[in-house]
This record gives structure tokens, sequence and C-alpha cells, in this order.
């Protein structure tokens, strides 16, 4: 993938640990014959070659040779690795003074010289392949080797010859309690050991207890490296183990046993997770940061540096980047206020992201203040592809920002939403369902405005009925009956022509559709399909379909006309009828007027009543509508119910599936209708008034039910007293509320709320369970934090949690569950708190080193400063930055008295 051309090679940066698979009992050519009573077919550096291809075949990183008491051929596999990539550790065999095995390993920088010169501090006194014990104990072997740089592995400790066979009662627990015991070799899983070995190596037998190791219940790591003769060997499941090291070497051996749970893994178990989106890389041009370059790992990075060094710069670089919003308002100051102060105008962020699903894919997201992100392909293209689309669900917290989070039940609940099976089809039902439900509504309304203003029309109906009856019994409609019929024909005229008007509109509206897009399945859009020819016979069926519509559109356009030319005609006919009644009417005008009687005026009232006889008809048909709308609002509010109900229990079944993962840590409860405040806000804009008594009671109303609520608002004002308890003020306002708020009441939706109690107690105590609101600011932290470290495939990033987390709590709940799940995600933290990156063992750690104020100055990450705990420079680092110095460090263990 490439980079912005300013940048280098991120493939030369450090990425810090990674696991690499190790076998670390490798024998020279001599050991078959000398201890298997059988001649190895290839000399010494053919069987190095041999042994080297086969490992190199099955990509194993490195090989440690430990032949017996003897070293003399650990050169023919450092001559056959040249230049393979396989990394070679020296080392051999010895057997204690009891008779136990020990695998002893050097750092790939030691040469024969060394090597001979170690094995000779055993006293070893004819090395070559010589079966001598060595006159040192087990547990002196143990110490010697580590003072020489080196590590020890308790060979085949279940098997004969091993720690837990040789020695018995007192003597085996006191070697197997020795505090320079870290590993043993097993021959398979830990599960398939027998008793007692496996209760001792569980750590359950209490005689033989021992401190664990971090992040296991092993009481020493367990490798498994059987002995490893002929190339084939190397293909058994227990010859092999993985390691998780920055860089191949004893230091990170020693660290990987030290931490076993983090960083040793055997054949048998369950790798890391794959498929997940991951960050790859980010870079600076301009600003604080400018020209810096990090390659990021898959699993746990961790920025450390004194105040001002810029890690809140690199946080919310990511933030910007992914163009993510804050989730709190103090935040969003805090993120503005780097974007303008320290990243400042011009400078580019650039983020490198990998996306494993469905097919491996790279993306570089670049964004320059203060524009919008742009996603570019492999090809350095840009795309119409949005950060989102690129790296899903990312969450970045900036610092005090969980504090935040904590404040709101409603953002509370969205934490949870991670562990609801994903359900496309209900989201896109309730939107289809708001749609439907204020359609509904809309259409009642108009409904009832229209019938409303047609009922005040037909109220003057009386009074004209009345006005008309005193004509007629002057005589008057008789001598005018004609052109009294006259009007009655004129509307019938131009209902006929009213009728065609709509279908003038179907018309149009067929004219915009037809002939039928069938680009989608033109020969270039489905070349490259293997199912074509298939997809030509529906591009047929369109084709058929426009030409059948196309004739269809004509017939229809010609009966309308041939429609609107007949009425036209008949209107022409009846228009030559209309004049000569016209002139008779006319007359009898005048010869009324003679007789001071105004005929024109009876003409109005008959022309009025007339006009109301359709609207009489469209009453009928408004009331029928209105009634199927409201009939079809009645199924679809209980469908919204059912939905929303269903949802919650969807929801619920989450709570308890993050309460089972949280274990005895803590447990999540949610609150169907939780949050009222969208019907607060709807009740004050729609009603207003003094209605905050009524509101508060509402607010307070267990298990609230807005159907119920409508209901008890359509009974009247006793209706709501008597449920509510509510004052007669208030309730006579909510019992005065419109239809239309009624209606939106129906279709709102209350979002539930979400309860996290936390165990303030020790684990291994009786469980205290404590309610947010019962917490400290750090406790509530703590609980959030919790569920943002439980089941999501997305990165996740904080900026110094420690800030609100209780310490007790960072150690005991937060790094055990950041280590659990760092094999599924990615993390990024900043931190002063020196137990994360080192109780978390992060795989990566990056120092930052401040030059100058953030405003004015600048920041850097040296190459040196990038790594794991097991690379020296990053080690001196974190022991300065968060130790305080080694002093300070052992000034605080004397104190303890550690």
């Amino acid at each position: 993938m490439p980079f912005p051309d300013s940048f280098p090679d991120i493939g030369a940066l450090p990425a810090g640990a990674a696991f690499h698979r190790c076998a670390l009992q490798v024998n020279p050519a001599s050991y078959g014959g000398r201890f298997r009573g059988r001649e190895s077919t290839n000399a010494g550096p053919d069987h190095a070659r041999a042994i080297i291809e086969k490992a190199v075949e099955l990509e194993i990183s490195a090989l440690a040779i430990t032949n017996h008491n003897d070293a003399s051929e650990v050169r023919d596999f450092r001559e056959a690795a040249a230049g393979t990539g396989v990394s070679i550790f020296g080392g051999f065999e010895l057997e204690s003074s009891e008779g136990i095995h020990i695998l002893c390993i050097y750092a790939p920088e030691a040469d024969d010289g060394q090597l001979s010169r170690y094995l000779g501090q055993f006293g070893i006194k004819d090395p070559g392949g010589s079966d001598a014990l060595s006159d040192k104990t087990f547990t002196e072997i143990l110490a010697l080797v580590r003072e020489q740089g080196g590590v020890a592995i308790a060979a085949h400790a279940t098997a004969n010859k091993g720690l837990l066979r040789v020695l018995q009662g007192q003597a085996r627990i006191k070697a197997w309690r020795s505090p320079g015991l870290v590993a043993v070799q097993i021959p398979g899983p830990v599960e398939a050991l027998t008793e007692p070995d496996g209760l001792i190596l569980r750590n359950r037998n209490p005689d033989y207890g021992r401190p664990y190791p971090v992040g296991t219940e092993l009481a020493v790591a367990a490798v498994n490296c059987k002995d490893v003769v002929e190339p084939d060997d190397l293909d058994h499941p227990s010859a092999t183990c993985w390691i998780k090291m920055a860089e191949v070497s004893v230091e990170g051996l020693w660290q990987a046993f030290l931490d076993p749970g983090s960083r040793i893994r055997l054949n048998s178990q369950e790798p890391d997770a794959e498929g997940r989106a991951e960050m790859v890389a980010l870079a600076w041009t301009g600003g604080f940061l400018d020209g810096t370059l990090v390659r990021l790992n898959p699993n746990l990075n961790v920025l450390v540096g004194g105040r001002g060094a810029g890690k809140s710069t690199v946080i919310e670089s990511v933030r910007y980047v992914l163009d993510l919003n804050p989730v709190g308002e103090e935040a969003g100051k805090a993120h503005q206020g780097i974007v303008r102060q320290v990243l400042r105008n011009g400078t580019k962020v650039s983020l490198l992201v990998r996306r494993r699903y469905p097919t491996p894919r790279d993306y570089w997201i670049e964004r320059t203040v203060p524009n919008p992100p742009i996603v570019r392909d492999e090809t350095g293209a840009a795309s119409s592809l949005r950060p989102g689309d690129v790296l899903p669900l990312a969450e970045v917290y900036g610092q005090h920002e969980i504090s935040e989070l904590a404040k709101s039940a409603e953002k509370r609940t969205k934490l949870l939403l991670r562990f609801m099976e994903e359900d496309e089809s209900t989201a896109e039902r309730k939107v289809v369902l708001l749609r439907d439900l204020e359609k509904t509504r809309r259409a009642i309304l108009d409904a009832n405005q229209e019938l409303a203003e047609i009922e005040d029309r037909l109220a003057r109906l009386p009074g004209l009925e009345e006005t008309l009856a005193s004509f007629q019994e002057a005589g008057i409609e008789q001598r005018l009956q004609e052109r009294s019929i006259l009007i009655r024909e004129e509307r019938v005229l131009q209902s006929a022509a009213d009728r065609v008007g709509p279908l003038r509109e179907t018309l149009e509206t067929l004219r915009q559709q037809v002939p039928v897009d069938r680009l989608f399945l033109s020969p270039d859009a489905v070349a490259d399909l293997p199912s074509k020819d298939v997809l030509f016979q529906a591009d047929a069926v369109l084709d058929r379909l426009n030409q059948k519509l196309s004739a269809i559109q004509k017939r229809f356009e010609a009966a309308l006309d041939e429609a609107d030319s007949g009425i036209g005609e008949a209107r022409s006919t009846w228009q030559r009828h209309k004049r000569e009644v016209q002139a008779r009417y006319e007359a009898i005008l005048r010869e009324l007027q003679r007789s001071s009687v105004d005929g024109e005026e009876f003409i109005r009232l008959r022309r009025e009543i007339e006009g109301l006889r359709p609207a009489r008809e469209r009453a009928a048909i408004l009331r029928r509508v209105a009634k199927e709308h409201r009939e079809r609002r009645r199924d679809l509010l209980r469908e919204w119910e059912d939905l929303k109900a269903t949802e919650f229990r969807a929801l619920e079944k989450a709570s308890r599936r993050a309460t089972r993962k949280l274990g005895r840590r803590a447990r999540v409860t949610v609150n169907a209708s939780g949050n009222r405040e969208p019907l607060l806000r709807l009740l004050k804009g729609q009603i207003g008034g003094r209605l905050s008594q009524g509101l508060e009671i509402l607010n307070g109303t267990q298990d609230l039910s807005l159907p119920d609520l409508v209901a008890a608002c359509q009974r009247g004002q006793e209706a709501i007293q008597d449920k509510y308890r509510m004052p007669a003020g208030p309730a006579r306002r909510l019992a005065e509320a419109s239809t239309e708020t009624l209606m939106l009441i129906e279709e709102l939706e209350l979002p539930p709320t979400t309860d996290i109690q936390l165990n303030t107690a020790s684990l291994d105590d009786t469980p205290v369970w404590r309610g947010l609101e019962d917490l400290s600011t750090g406790q509530k932290a703590t609980a959030i934090l919790l569920l943002l470290l439980l089941d999501s495939e997305a990165p996740l990033i904080v900026d110094q949690p420690e800030d609100d987390l209780d310490n007790r709590f960072i150690t005991d709940s937060v790094v055990p569950r950041m280590r659990e799940e760092k094999r599924r995600r990615q993390f990024v933290f900043s931190t002063h708190n020196a137990n994360i990156p080192v109780l978390g063992d992060a795989e990566l750690i990056l120092g930052l080193t401040p030059a100058g104020d953030a405003e004015g100055g600048s920041a850097r990450i040296g190459r040196e400063h990038m790594g794991s705990i097991d690379t020296e420079a990053v080690r001196s680092m974190l022991e300065e930055l968060l130790e305080g110095g080694k002093d300070a460090f052992e000034t605080r263990r004397l104190k303890y008295g550690f």
C-alpha cells in the first residue's frame, strides 16, 4: 500500500510484539546417533539446511538448538539460516545433579566460544554430547542461566527425567516453587495432562502453590517444544508453540515466560481473531507532529510521554481524520481546541486502514485542516467511500469523555448495541412504520380539516333552503324552473370534466416512468457476471414491457383526448341550449322587475344550493376515508408498539449478555421508555402553559405507557386525574390537547435507559453492588470503560482513561478485560499509568518527546521508542516516564516491603 510520498516505507518501522512460531528443542545431526540409537542420513551442515528448509516451509520464526551437553553444532544452523529470516538461539540441554533435564537458551548473538564458556560453568568437563550430569542443582542451574543472560525451561517436566518425575515430596515442592522456574515443557495441551500433574500446573494443589504469572491461571508458563531430530518432526503439534515478541530475542522469551497469558499460545489453543478492520499507520504533515509516522499494532497500542508531549494530539488526530463527533459537550470543546491550536490549518493527517472482510483491502484516509476527509483506494485514487464505511464502529474518547458518557442514560444504552444481534429488518420496518403512521396522521388531519370546512359551509344550507321556500311559495321557482335546471345541468357537465382531470395526471406519471431503465442490464454492466445469459432474459422482459406500456400510453392518451373532445362537443351543444334558455330567462327577469321581484337573487340562491349538493357527497366520502385511515392507523399502532417491545426484549437480552461477560465486575439493566425527554419536549411545544407539575408527574411515572396516556386524554380531565394523580390544571390542559398532538404522542419512541452497577468489593469477596448514582466519578467511568472494552471488532481509542478511573479498578478489572479483548480488537490508549502498558502487556508502546509548547513547538516519536517491553530502550523509557526511574521504583518497593 503506497503511503504519501513524503513518508518512508511503513514496513520498515517497528510494529511492536507479534506472535512468532518457535521450536525450542531442535537437535543437530549427531543427536540421533548418540541418544536415539540411529544415524542421521545427513551430515551436520546438510542436516541443518534440511531443518531450516522445513522451518521456512512451516513459517517457523525461531529455532533453539539444544543438544545434550554440547553447543558445537549451533554454527551449522546459523550458517544455514542466513538470509532465510529464521532466527537461531544457541544453547544446550543439561541434566542437573538431581537428574532433571533443563533447556538452556541464549541470545542469537552468543557465539560458539561464549556458549562453550557458559556450558563449562555448569561443571560439564567433557562437552561434545556426553551424558554427564551437571555439578549444580536444578535451582542453581535456573539462577545461573539467568545470570548468564539466558532463559531456562524445565524440559519434558511430566515425563522421564522431568521435574515432576525425578523429585518427590518436599524436594519436588521446593524445586517447583523456586522463583527461578518460569517455564516448563509439556507434551501437548494443558487440558490433556493427567493428575496430579494437571492440578500442580494449574496451581490447584495448595502444597505446590506459587504466585500466578500475569494473566493466566497456570503456575508457570507452559510451552510445547518436543525433541526435533529430523525435519519432519517439526510437523508435530507439540514441536512448536507461538511466542509473542517485538524482536526474536532472549529478552522476548523471558517476557513471554513472565506473562504467558498474553504472550504464549500453544498450537492447540484458539488463535487471535481475524477478519477485523484495523489502523495500520498514522502520519502528520505540518502542525505539532510534522513529519511523524507511526506503524500501529493490531492489538494493544499505548502512547506514553510527559505532559505536553502530544498524546492527546494523536488521539484527537485519529478522531479528526475519521470524522467522528465527540459524545460530550466538554469533549467537543477540547477536540476543537486541539484541531485549531495544535493541528492548525493546513496540517494533513493520514491514516492507513486495513480491512480483512470480505476481502483484504487497504485504504488511506487523509484530512487537511479544515477540509473534509478523503478516502483513497490502493491506487491512491479518491473514493466515494466515507471514513465510517472503511472503519465502521470505531470509537474515540478524549480526556474525561468517558465521565461525560457516564452521565447520560441514553448514551449508555448505545453501548449495548454491540451485544445485540444485527437485525436490519427491524430498523427498516421502524422507518416504514413511522412513515406510514405519519401518512395516516396527515390524511386524518386533512380529512378532518376539509370536513370541518364543508360542515361550516353546509351549516348555511338550512337558511338558504328556507329562503328558497319563500321564493317557491311566491311561484318564482316555477317561472324560472328552466333556468334553475340549467344550473344543475352545468354542474353535471363540470363533474364529467372533473373526472377526466386525475386521469391526465396518471398519464403524466406513466410518461415519466416509461421507458423503464434497462442500463443496469446492458452488456457492459453484466459482462463480468457468470449468469449474464440469464440476466439478459430479464432485459428482454423489460424490453417487451416497455413496448406494451408505450402502446398502452398511446391508447390511454387517445382515450383521454376522445373523452375531452366528446365532453367539449356536449358542452358546445348544451351552450346553444343555454343561450336559448338565457334569452327566455332575461325576458322573465325584466317582467319580474316590473313586479319588484328579484329573479336574479333566486337564481344565485339556487346556484349556491346546487353547489352545496356535491359538498354533502364529499362530506360522506371524507367521513368514510377518515374512518378507514383511523382503522389503518390502529393496526399500525399495534405493530409499532409490538416492534418497540421486540426491540426492547432484544436490548434486555443484550444487557444480560453483557452482564455475563462482565462476570462479578459489573452488571447491566435496561429500563423500557426510561427517557421521557421526547414526550416532555412534545407536550411543552404543542400544549405549553402551566404544565410543569404535570410533566414532572409523567416523568416520574413507572412503566409509562403512551397508548394509555392518549386514551386517558381522550376520556377527559377526570380520567387523567384518576390515572396519574395529577392536579386539575395540568390535567385539563392535557385533556384539551388537539387530535394532532395525541397522534404525535402515539408515534413517539421513548428511548430505553441503561443502569450499570459496579461491584465495589474485591473480586474474591461477597459482591457489593452499587448503582451509578452511588458511585464516585472514577467508579462510574470504570463501569463505562468495562462495557466499552467488550464485544466489538472495531478499534477503541481512549485518551488517558486513568484520569477518570479508580486505580484499584484499573488493576483488578480494566486491565484483565483489556488483556482478554485485545486478542479480538485493536486498542490505542494514551496513559501516565504504568499498569496499562505493563500489566496490560502492550504489544506496541510509543514514546513521545516534546520540544516547546503545544501551540508553537513540536513533538516526535523516535524509532528507538517504538516497541514492546522486551525492547530495552522502550523498557528504560517506561521505567523513567511512568515509574520515576529505577531508584524511585526501588524506593517504593522497599517502602511497601515487597
